[in-house]
């Protein structure tokens, strides 16, 4: 089972660190234009916008792409 993640380049990474890095790197406004979705646009938060990524995964897979391609396009 320990190598099922090996290919995984978000494996070990947690959602919070994901969010923040993208929020550290394009801002909420920014980051409201390249992922269409209302937390990052009302009223945005770290705390609120997990909550909305934990329970819709289209969200959070879209999430996850962005911080890939933000952050791995050198791999």
């Amino acid at each position: 089972m320990s190598g099922t993640q090996a290919n995984n380049p978000l494996h070990g990474l947690k959602l919070e660190k994901i969010v923040t890095d993208l929020v550290d790197h394009y801002g909420w406004e920014e980051l409201s234009f390249r992922i269409n979705i209302n937390c990052f646009k009302s009223d945005p938060s770290v705390k609120s916008s997990l909550k909305f990524l934990r329970k819709t995964p289209w969200a959070r897979d879209k999430v996850e792409a962005l911080f890939l391609q933000t952050f791995n396009s050198g791999c």
